[in-house]
């Protein structure tokens, strides 16, 4: 994955249109055509499409309506299954996911590495070998001290399971704790065909360079992914951390003030024109669920024509409060 010094000097010539990522009501018949994957919130959310490979049910409770994250490419999608690995592909894009239990791989370790090592198998063969954007999810985040704590674990399993896919950069990420079942954990990707820019926070350190204090194995992500078309920045989860520091800890109002002073660094660091539309969703993991209208009245004022999804998850630091993460389209 390129520096974002390069992304207009050797920008691709040719690539795909990105995904379309839409927020929805939940679907009452089948997946609509073009749907390259579909994310409802929660255990209140069904398994009404449970045996179709693109419809995954995260383990992150919604505070608030209880809408599917859709991703729409232009083109025939094809899916299907191998073993704890689901996948679907179409317009030159490739959804793939694992979900696997600790319990089956010795810990938070085991479990990681087992998933990144198969994910990374199966897109080191496929053509759109080219990962943009992962999510993360596991339970009890922050539980245990030093290195010992489970993120911490993760991080170990997650660069032991990488493999040759990630060695030219790693991609935008987001790593959030639920409250379902502790040992569940749910890993999933978007890739493609050509490569993507990555795209760092002139504010912030980058997360593979954080020092010692943060475990053995420095968080393996970038801050953001600009796709190959050009036509969307992909933002990894982005909190009140400046430096590599957490800033304004327990003081929510100034930790929204901060991600936002955040958010709006990346869009300009990757050429995107200032805030977020209508056609930009974003979604909040808000720590204490009582803090859902102070998030959501936030966004409304700063960004009042974004979607917003906010949901009940930890963020990775556990003097962080919330945390924002979205696309934004040109």
């Amino acid at each position: 994955m390129r520096p974002a010094s390069d992304m207009r000097e050797h920008a691709p010539l040719v690539a795909r249109p990105s995904p379309t990522v839409t927020y929805r009501e939940p679907p009452t018949g089948p997946l609509p055509p073009g749907t390259l994957a579909a994310f409802a919130f929660g255990r209140g959310a069904g398994m009404a499409h449970g045996d179709d490979a693109r419809w995954l049910n995260v383990a992150l409770e919604p505070l608030g309506e209880g809408l599917v994250e859709t991703w729409t490419v232009d083109g025939d999608v094809t899916h299907g299954r191998e073993g704890d690995l689901r996948w679907s592909r179409g317009g030159g894009w490739l959804y793939a996911a694992v979900e696997c239990h600790e319990t089956d791989h010795g810990g938070p370790a085991g479990a990681a590495e087992y998933a990144y090592r198969l994910l990374s198998a199966f897109v080191a063969a496929a053509p759109e070998r080219h990962v943009q954007r992962i999510w993360n999810y596991l339970g009890a985040i922050n539980a245990g001290a030093g290195d010992d704590e489970r993120y911490k674990q993760f991080c170990n399993g997650r660069i032991a399971g990488m493999g040759e896919v990630f060695a030219q950069g790693f991609p935008a990420a987001s790593a959030i704790g639920h409250h379902a079942d502790q040992g569940l954990l749910q890993v999933y990707l978007l890739a493609t065909t050509r490569e993507g820019t990555r795209v760092e926070n002139p504010r912030q350190v980058s997360a593979w360079r954080y020092p010692r204090q943060y475990g053995r194995t420095p968080p393996s992500f970038a801050r953001a992914t600009l796709l190959p078309a050009n036509d969307v920045l992909a933002i990894s989860g982005t909190a009140a951390v400046v430096g590599h520091a957490s800033a304004h800890a327990g003081d929510l109002g100034a930790q929204l003030a901060e991600t936002r002073r955040n958010l709006d660094a990346l869009l300009a660091e990757g050429g995107l024109p200032d805030g977020f539309d209508a056609r930009a969703p974003l979604k909040a993991y808000v720590r204490h669920p009582g803090d859902a209208g102070v998030v959501r009245d936030f966004a409304r004022a700063c960004w009042p024509e974004a979607p917003l999804l906010v949901v009940h998850g930890d963020i990775c630091r556990e003097e962080l409060l919330v945390e924002i993460d979205g696309w934004r389209y040109r």
